[in-house]
Parts: C-alpha cells; structure tokens; sequence
C-alpha cells in the first residue's frame, strides 16, 4: 500500500511526525510532498531535521502568492505528482491551502483521502481556514477526529449519512508533544540563548490574517502587548509576514522579538513560560499539553473545549488581560 502525505506549514510537519512513524511500522510506503507554502529554513527544513520526518519526495516551491493562485498553482502540482506516483490515498493535515489542493487533486482523480484534524469548527467563516477545514471534510473518505466535540460536529452536519468513516483518533499533536518534551529538555538550547533561564516572560505569536492584515486590529494587538510588556517580558517568534508589519510600530523594550524557531526550541518556550499569548491553532494545544492557560488573539477558537474547560480565553479587538 502507498500513501502519499501533502504537507505545506509548521503544524503540519509536527502532525506529521507521529503519523509517518506509525506508517512505516505498519509497513505502508510513503511518499510525502512538501508544497513549499512555509519555505524558510525556520520555518519549515528545521522540524524535517529535528523531528526526524522522512526527506520530501517532492518540494512544489509554491509561496508567496494570494490565497486563489497559490491554492490553484498546488493544486496543478499536486496533480501531476498523483498522476505520476498513483498512490492508495492521500493524507492531508489540518485547513492549510496546501489541505484543500491536496484534498480536491485527490478527489478528481478518484484517490481515497485521509483528513487527520477533521471536524474543527470555528464557526468564522471569514476565516479562509474555517473554509478549507468544511470543504477537506466533505470531499474526505477518512475523517480523523481529535476530539469528541470535532465528531459530534460532523454528525451536526449530517456526516452519518455520507460514504465516509469517522474515527475519533485522538491528537496527533499530543504525541509529538509527549515524544519531544523530554528530548527538548536535553537538546534546546533557547533559554540560555536568549538569557531566559531565570527569567519570567510571556510567549506570544501572531500570524493569522484577520489579525495582521487588519491594520485596526493588528494595531490593537500591538498596543495591548506594549502594556502588558510595562509588566512582564514578552518572547514574541515572528513569522515572517508579521515582522514586516511590525516595522511600522514601536514596540516596548520587554517584547523580545526572535527569529522564528523549530519545535524543540518552541517546546521548550512553552514548557517555560508563565502564560501564552497566541493567534495560531497549534499553540493553544500546545499551551495545553504543558499546562499553561492561554489567552487566544480571536474571536473564536476551533478548540472549543479549552474555552469551555477554562484553560484558554478567546479575545476580542478591546483586550482586557490585566
């Protein structure tokens, strides 16, 4: 049996990590493509090298673009790969652009697709991730739930009565948690690097689009990490799309930007810190996992359980935290 993977951002290759290792003690080939829409060193070849993730079959290049082009230009590339590779199934991760191109190739040429993360609802369809998540599911032959309440969203919508298999798989970010918590202990050298051993501080990133393409917001969001930082240091990793904006603004002196990092460094922030400040999906989990409450930059979460269960609070515009 071959299955073919279709990774293309940083919470897809930590997903992914867990995943191939079962495959290949299962004995399933894989063939796994990586279409380049997070590209860096940073951002993409370090958790290949770190979290032991098998080399790229195929890299597609595809960055840079608008959502409808780089959605269109993977979908083309994805295409032609299929064609050539005629894999068993693709498994595509999370509500990524590189999700829904891997997912609509497959589709078209009648290639069984795996959804690992299936089920998440923020209920914002202004959000391009709330549609690509919708649209991956409906087109998926194998759904994978993390959570009961990701399952109990796809009988809501009526997926009891299409050709499909639900399984409640549990979260594969939680094994890649577990499995490099401890190896992180030993290798990370962040703390000591950015003099945070015996330091208190606050992680924070902000990547997502409502948040940094909205100047109104993305303002907002500056102006109230400023006042929390007259209290408290801020590590903040930015993404390279947000440091671009961020050079229009003058941040205060204990925001502590740092190039983005790999996951044992980012393992390691987190299992340190005193609290999280994030836009990103990923890291409310991960904020979990260790153990540290979670204050979510939006106005809606797809991990609606945190909300519910009081580790994690959704903010919007006007941010109240101290």
């Amino acid at each position: 049996m071959k299955a073919l993977t279709i990774l293309g951002a940083r919470p897809q290759f930590i997903k992914a990590s867990p995943v191939s290792r079962a495959l290949k003690a299962e004995g399933i080939d894989e063939v796994i493509v990586h279409t380049g829409q997070h590209f860096d060193e940073n951002m993409s070849k370090i958790f290949f090298d770190e979290m032991g993730i098998p080399e790229p079959h195929y890299n597609l290049e595809v960055h840079g673009l608008g959502h409808g082009a780089m959605t269109g230009r993977m979908l083309e590339k994805i295409e032609s790969v299929l064609l050539k590779e005629k894999p068993d199934v693709v498994i595509v991760y999370g509500d990524t652009n590189s999700t829904i191109a891997g997912a609509l190739a497959a589709k078209k040429l009648h290639i069984k697709v795996a959804h690992i993360e299936a089920g998440l609802r923020s209920f914002n369809m202004k959000m391009p991730e709330e549609i690509n998540r919708i649209l991956t599911d409906r087109i998926s032959d194998f759904l994978f739930c993390p959570t009961t309440t990701a399952l109990e969203n796809l009988k809501k919508e009526g997926f009891e009565n299409i050709d499909c298999k639900i399984t409640n798989s549990g979260d594969v970010m939680y094994d890649a948690f577990l499995q490099f918590s401890d190896i992180a202990q030993e290798k990370s050298t962040i703390l000591s690097d950015q003099k945070l051993s015996d330091r208190k501080y606050i992680l924070c990133t902000v990547h997502r689009q409502e948040n940094t393409d909205d100047k109104q917001r993305f303002g907002e969001i500056v102006r109230t990490l400023n006042t929390v930082a007259e209290e408290a240091t801020i590590v903040f990793p930015v993404h390279p799309r947000t440091q671009q904006l961020l050079g229009t603004y003058s941040l205060h002196k204990n925001i502590r930007i740092i190039p983005p990092v790999g996951y044992l460094d980012m393992v390691s922030l987190i299992n340190h810190s005193m609290l999280v400040m994030t836009d990103s999906g990923g890291l409310q989990k991960e904020a979990f996992f260790a153990r540290k409450y979670c204050i979510t930059l939006r106005e809606e979460t797809e991990w609606v359980e945190l909300v519910n269960g009081g580790f994690n609070k959704t903010v919007g515009l006007t941010i109240m935290i101290f």
